[in-house]
């Protein structure tokens, strides 16, 4: 089966300025993936007509598809309608279905719209005209030499509202196209290199209509295995299989599957066992709990938090002994035990969790740098710690330290 070679082209100085980030190449490249179509390159262009003209003819030298985003707005500097009209040689007319669509979009709204707007609905007459229902600006198909093209706006809900209803519905009654299927294991807690050590028997037996990608994170690594095939079901089926194989091997590193985070497979976790939760956060500054409460549902599982930033709240509100504090320091084993315990009674939960350290990049000294980090969960008779060694980045540090945290928990409510 041939290879559908795909190439997404976005318009625009801002992306090159680095003031707007292009996620709409990443959102189509995932479901072009998905779908079986290679992105074979992606190229970001600024406003200038040379530079887009040149973009065009080397897209239609290598591309079977080519996808265009950006550069469709009334004002002078959006290039992208006029230049796709003198690539393809051929005029801009009046579209009339399209300056309705323009013209009820205003109105819809309640507002007036002016000559600029009415422009929006003027087309290249050797395009399609594809409806855009929720921007002004329309999306424009375009067919020549078996090369298919389509342009869209840069605003991403605009971009996505065109790609699902239009261009993915469309691309397998263009393409022959092979059944792909990703599945994603998600662990945390070992790194890549131990990670592939532990599993290469199973990945060196893999059959060969599957692949293995190490997808490393803050914390985590994913494994993801793609099928192929022209069969779903018996893809799917397959990849289950040697899921079932490799985990024995590393099932307590392994928290998830596909899109599910560290902190909902912690809320499951919390709601199958009818545990609580509650927090002590130093270092980490609030993060952890941001990670917690953004799963819907948490309410029935995370009773509350504090950030004790200074040791006068580490007392009074913690109950960590002054002793304790003078004795070893903020930065501590012995403090953090005091942290859980203290967090654990403060809101009644069955776990308490607590972070102390020095996220940088200053603060310091030779017996505790910069990424120093002590962290513990405190449960019915036990406390856990562990100290972490991080980096000189303070908001790496952080997040790497609720990583950490999220998954002592975890262990912990696995194993006690």
């Amino acid at each position: 089966m041939k290879v559908v070679r795909a190439e997404i082209i976005a318009i625009g100085d801002e992306l090159l300025y680095g003031q707007i980030v292009d996620t709409n190449s990443h959102w189509i490249s995932q479901e072009l993936d998905l779908m079986g179509v290679k992105v074979v390159r992606k190229t970001t262009v600024g406003d200038d007509r040379k530079d887009i003209l040149a973009a065009f003819a080397s897209a239609e030298a290598r591309a079977d598809i080519i996808l265009i985003t950006g550069g469709l707005g009334p004002t002078q500097d959006d290039l992208t309608k006029p230049l796709m009209a003198e690539y393809f040689d051929c005029p801009i007319v009046e579209n009339p279905a399209a300056v309705e669509a323009v013209t009820e979009f205003f109105k819809q709204r309640g507002r007036e719209i002016t000559p600029l707007n009415i422009l929006q609905g003027h087309l290249p007459t050797c395009c399609t005209y594809v409806p855009n229902e929720v921007g002004t600006a329309p999306g424009m198909w375009f067919e020549r030499y078996g090369t298919y093209w389509m342009s869209m706006p840069g605003v991403p809900h605009e971009m996505k509202k065109l790609m699902t209803g239009f261009v993915l519905p469309k691309l397998p009654t263009l393409f022959p196209l092979p059944v792909i299927v990703h599945r994603l294991i998600k662990t945390v807690g070992i790194g890549e290199s131990w990670l592939a050590d532990l599993i290469r028997d199973w990945e060196n037996a893999l059959p060969s209509t599957i692949r293995l990608a190490y997808l490393p994170s803050l914390g985590h690594v994913k494994l993801r295995l793609t099928g192929f095939g022209q069969d779903k079901v018996e893809i799917e089926k397959d990849i289950q299989k040697q899921i079932e194989l490799v985990l024995p091997s590393i099932e307590k590193y392994v928290y998830g599957y596909d899109s599910e985070s560290l902190e909902s497979a912690i809320g499951k976790l919390l709601t199958s066992n009818k545990k609580t939760v509650a927090l002590a956060e130093s270092c980490s500054g609030g993060y952890i709990s941001h990670l917690i409460t953004s799963v819907s549902g948490s309410s029935s599982y995370f009773q509350g938090a504090v950030i004790p930033y200074h040791n006068q709240f580490k007392e009074g509100i913690l109950q960590v002994k002054h002793q304790t504090l003078d004795s070893f320091g903020a930065v501590s084993e012995e403090t953090v035990k005091e942290m859980s315990r203290g967090v654990r009674e403060l809101f009644k939960a069955d776990f308490g969790l607590a972070s102390s350290g020095i996220a940088g990049p200053n603060g310091g000294t030779d017996e505790k740098p910069v990424g120093t980090i002590w962290i513990a969960c405190a449960g019915n008779g036990f406390v856990e710690t562990k100290k972490l060694q991080l980096t000189q980045d303070r908001m790496l540090n952080i997040q790497l330290t609720a990583t950490a945290v999220l998954n002592l928990l975890r262990i912990c409510i696995s194993e006690k």
